[in-house]
């Protein structure tokens, strides 16, 4: 497993991120997330759709609450060829009580608590905290990584801007 240390700070604080970030243009890593009704959720299921994977330390967070309600208002407008997800460590209990009291039902919510595989996989497992770092992945409707965003100070939100720009000109 690879260890990173210079890439994201937590509120200045340096973090360690653990795993293998993959290659961009290469395939994107299919990993089982759990869903809010403790399903498994294979990545690979998405194939023929674009997908964006919006990794979160907690739904529970003033950050991460802006981020997912963002995605879910720019999922409106990018039609039925996009998913977005949003991946945390949060029970999927939690992650579905968040969903109903935000109001957001275009973003899918899926958990990495049991074993971490998707954090290990993406390279973004905060090795102090067992959390997901903020980031952002674009994978192809064939499956490839096209993009990824590692926020660097995980109190910040993404680029938007960015990450919708990629998926449009992947539509």
């Amino acid at each position: 497993m690879g260890v990173r240390t210079d890439v994201v700070t937590w509120r200045g604080e340096p973090m360690t991120l653990g795993g293998n970030p993959p290659a961009m243009g290469a395939p994107a890593p299919d990993v089982i997330l759990i869903d809010n009704y403790l399903a498994p959720f294979a990545l690979s299921s998405l194939k023929g759709k674009i997908c964006v994977v919006s990794a979160v330390p907690s739904l529970d967070t003033p950050t991460c609450d802006m981020e997912t309600r963002r995605f879910n208002s720019e999922a409106a407008s990018l039609g039925d060829d996009v998913v977005i997800l949003t991946v945390s460590m949060d029970l999927p209990y939690a992650q579905k009580r968040w969903c109903g009291a935000a109001g957001v039902d275009r973003v899918v919510t899926l958990s990495d608590h049991r074993d971490g595989s998707f954090g290990e996989a993406y390279g973004v497992m905060i090795g102090e905290r067992r959390l997901l770092t903020r980031a952002v992945f674009v994978i192809d409707r064939e499956g490839i990584l096209r993009y990824e965003q590692i926020v660097p100070e995980i109190a910040q939100e993404p680029d938007y801007d960015a990450v919708i720009e990629v998926v449009r000109d992947l539509l």
